[in-house]
């Protein structure tokens, strides 16, 4: 999952954006490297507990961003006023806290693969919030919906079937709902003006809260980072470089260079790259709820994406 703060309804409207060499170059960033993560988590927690390893992540990302702000913007450019910092570390929470750190906790159990395509969702919720704010959705969004929730059902039977665990397919869907409450959130409170800068100290806020959980949930007892294999290392370097930094840094930058519409297509990228990646690298099984229930949830999520980005 990856870490931004959807920040679409903030880009300003530019039609005639030119496609050039390196808006193609940043959007396979975002494909790949945000469709990875997926991969990157379930490596990382098969030796190292979910909650403190997702909260060093975020930390890390988050004082290595806070610097890169500092450097590129200059010191004041980090400043943020009481109001804004609360709405960060709410935000921040909710994202990641809540819609990451779901997300690690259920890899320890779920396909990286059938987490994604669970995730895929959170466009049809965040629909969902919408609706129930009084917002109207066109019926070609709702109707997406509604496709979306007969394609989780499907993607839910290697759970009730005991092929993977039940509670960690209910987590990625909570997760899933999270995520869209923090990503909704973030729409409606006062934010810092510099996207990086309101990230970082998301990241910051979600991280500590995850090192407070896992020290809470006892994840410290016992521990031994010599037990930690290389593979665990090297895909929680993974994850704070490229998935924090490197996407995140694209992903802002597209959403001033490149028409939103070409920009929102990683929603239904990502999931197909980490199933793909699951499949390949860790033989992750392609069971027909996987591949249908994917199916649907990806063509529903594409359908609302093309449909609210023509509003």
């Amino acid at each position: 999952m990856h870490t931004s703060t959807p920040v679409e309804g903030k880009a300003p409207a530019a039609p005639h954006r030119q496609i050039t060499g390196a808006v193609w170059t940043a959007l396979v960033l975002v494909y790949v490297v945000w469709g990875s993560t997926y991969l990157g988590i379930r490596i990382v927690v098969q030796t190292m507990p979910p909650f403190l390893s997702a909260g060093v992540r975020f930390i890390t990302a988050g004082l290595l961003l806070a610097g890169v702000v500092a450097w590129r913007f200059g010191p004041a450019a980090l400043k943020a006023t009481p109001a804004q910092l609360r709405s960060t570390v709410v935000v921040g929470l909710l994202l990641i806290l809540g819609g990451n750190g779901l997300v690690v906790l259920a890899e320890t159990s779920v396909p990286s693969g059938l987490a994604a395509l669970l995730v895929a969702a959170v466009p049809m919720w965040v629909v969902v919030l919408r609706a129930g704010t009084g917002d109207r959705p066109p019926l070609r969004t709702l109707g997406g919906v509604l496709v979306g929730l007969a394609g989780l059902a499907v993607l839910t039977l290697p759970g009730l079937s005991g092929a993977v665990r039940l509670w960690g397919v209910l987590l990625v869907v909570a997760a899933s709902v999270l995520w869209s409450l923090g990503s909704f959130s973030a729409s409606k409170l006062t934010l810092p003006g510099n996207p990086f800068t309101g990230s970082a100290y998301q990241m910051l806020a979600g991280g500590v809260g995850g090192v407070l959980v896992g020290l809470l949930r006892g994840e410290h007892r016992g521990l031994d980072p010599a037990a930690f294999s290389t593979a665990s290392w090297l895909a929680l370097g993974y994850l704070v470089l490229f998935g924090s930094l490197v996407a995140f840094t694209a992903y802002v930058w597209l959403l001033q260079a490149a028409p939103l519409s070409l920009v929102s297509t990683y929603a239904y990228v990502n999931p197909v790259v980490a199933v793909a990646l699951g499949w390949l690298i860790l033989d992750e099984a392609l069971t027909w709820p996987i591949v249908l229930g994917g199916a649907i949830v990806v063509a529903a999520v594409g359908v609302i994406v093309s449909t609210e980005r023509r509003k």
